[in-house]
């Protein structure tokens, strides 16, 4: 299936009725978010995105056809986005920013939901909720670092989003069941 062009640039007008959720505004423009590959009405009570990283769709035809989804929060189709989607688009963000700072707060703004629904609907959909999933992506990633590299565990953990090197080690630990330095140890001898 032949992908369709991407978004518009938006006008001064249209970004101030994304900023203002100004209702006035649904069904003549669909503004996309390129970082999330979702798409909304003007007047979505979800937080703007940076300007620069949305473009717009006269039509949620024009949208799907370019790849992004409807938002969970606003209906641009009039449907809801089935969890198991919603839930997709959330882990891809997850495994895409596990290293920047991310709590149920961020990833319901991002994804456009709410934080409770996000994490009920996560659970359900995943079996463990957001943090777990984001805590085991980000040892996962801490584990490959610590066999590839050399680098001194405070730089791992940070890299992969633990800066508190003590809440690093002990997540490690909780996680694997060896403090970061025995679980290279061990890696290494292996080999």
């Amino acid at each position: 299936m032949k992908q369709q062009p991407g978004p518009q640039p938006l006008s001064a007008e249209q970004w101030q009725a994304v900023v203002n959720n100004d209702t006035t505004y649904d069904g003549q423009f669909f503004y996309a978010v390129k970082t999330t590959g979702i798409f909304c009405r003007p007047s979505c009570k979800s937080r703007p995105p940076k300007q620069d990283h949305i473009g717009l769709f006269h039509t949620p035809e024009q949208a799907i056809a370019a790849g992004y989804r409807p938002c969970k929060r606003c209906k641009p189709t009039g449907r809801r986005l089935p969890d198991e989607e919603w839930i997709s688009l959330v882990t891809d963000y997850i495994d895409n920013h596990y290293a920047e700072p991310l709590t149920l707060d961020t990833l319901a703004a991002i994804c456009h939901g709410t934080p409770y629904h996000l994490h009920r609907t996560f659970k359900k959909v995943k079996g463990k909720t957001p943090v777990e999933y984001i805590q085991d992506i980000r040892i996962e990633k801490a584990k490959a670092e610590l066999t590839r590299t050399s680098k001194p565990v405070s730089e791992v953990g940070h890299g992969v989003g633990l800066s508190n090197t003590p809440y690093f080690i002990t997540l490690f630990k909780k996680k694997t069941g060896h403090t970061p330095a025995s679980y290279r140890h061990d890696t290494a001898t292996r080999s």
